[in-house]
């Protein structure tokens, strides 16, 4: 049941990342008002949604803590209802170590695949575990939610989110990003906060998003997570909508048709991949052992590549896209 994190094989090396953004001190921020560390919570006293912004899921994903601290910083206060912010693996974050900048994404677990009753009530422990127990409550009081993440390529952001009729159409009144990736089965890997609750229900009661904003430490990417928030924000009514931002974009939507974790050592790419390499059905994609992963449709999209090769961990999504 527990994930390995041994790294038995790499990719083909990539040039180091340009670090633009860098970890800061997040202590002011420790000491919430609910009782629970890195989590602050915000009532209008008017009728409205319970909007819960959701950062560093991953450690080392900085584009959220960007626009957490943006939102605390500049004293952001919902119009109506409540705003929940929340700093999520605060523990990895604080390991950063730019020599070994993708090490921060977690210290045992992946914090977003454990939102299963499987993982939180199960006998299993880690720093992640005791986290994910500790933010239950806090996700299941939200009735939207919005999760920032970012990824280990420069690509362009997107949206991911369980194929649910109010999650598209949150995001298609948002805007931003024109790329969407729907899951109509989940994730296939395990269960996301996105997913836990209400949020993975087809009845679910509101919006449980993840925004990819871009490559981990480009300053671009924390610009794509301050402003994507404050339009979730708006569009649920707990700001003010920015006039001037607005302008039409045609979406771009994906669906995705198969997670593929890795199973050996052995798991390599037929060529350089960094996300959004298109692929004819049955072309060879990567190999895994004695596996071979082939396009399952035409115009196969490929999402998140591993850049390293960890066994029991995502090596690319699969996808399809949709008229």
């Amino acid at each position: 049941m527990t994930e390995s994190s041994t790294i038995t094989a790499t990719a083909p090396a990539t040039a180091a990342p340009a670090f633009e953004v860098l970890p800061r001190d997040l202590s002011p921020y420790r000491q919430g008002n609910i009782g629970i560390d890195y989590v602050h919570r915000f009532e209008s006293g008017r009728p409205g949604p319970h909007v819960l912004i959701n950062a560093l899921t991953h450690g080392n994903e900085f584009c959220g803590m960007v626009a957490a601290a943006h939102l605390l910083d500049t004293g952001v206060r919902p119009l109506v209802g409540t705003l929940t912010i929340s700093f999520a693996n605060v523990a990895a974050y604080e390991t950063f170590d730019p020599a070994r900048p993708f090490d921060s994404r977690q210290l045992v677990h992946n914090l977003n695949r454990v939102w299963s009753a499987e993982w939180l009530d199960g006998p299993e422990d880690s720093p992640e575990l005791r986290r994910a127990r500790e933010l239950r409550p806090v996700v299941t009081a939200a009735d939207h939610l919005l999760d920032i993440h970012s990824t280990s390529q420069d690509v362009e952001p997107f949206w991911v989110y369980p194929a649910f009729a109010r999650n598209s159409a949150a995001a298609l009144a948002i805007g931003r990003p024109a790329v969407h990736l729907v899951m109509p089965g989940g994730l296939g890997s395990g269960t996301p906060v996105i997913q836990h609750g209400h949020f993975g229900e087809p009845s679910g009661r509101g919006a449980g998003m993840v925004v990819e904003c871009g490559q981990h430490f480009l300053q671009a990417s924390a610009d794509v997570a301050i402003d994507v928030t404050r339009r979730f924000l708006a569009h649920f009514g707990l700001m003010a909508h920015d006039a001037a931002a607005e302008s039409p974009v045609a979406a771009r939507r994906f669906e995705l048709l198969q997670t593929v974790v890795i199973k050996t050592p052995e798991f390599r790419f037929v060529r350089p991949c960094v996300g959004f390499e298109v692929f004819a059905k049955g072309a060879l994609i990567a190999t895994d052992g004695a596996d071979e992963i082939r396009a399952p449709c035409e115009d196969c999209t490929i999402l998140m590549p591993a850049r390293t090769t960890i066994v029991g961990r995502e090596g690319v999504y699969l996808s399809r896209p949709l008229a």
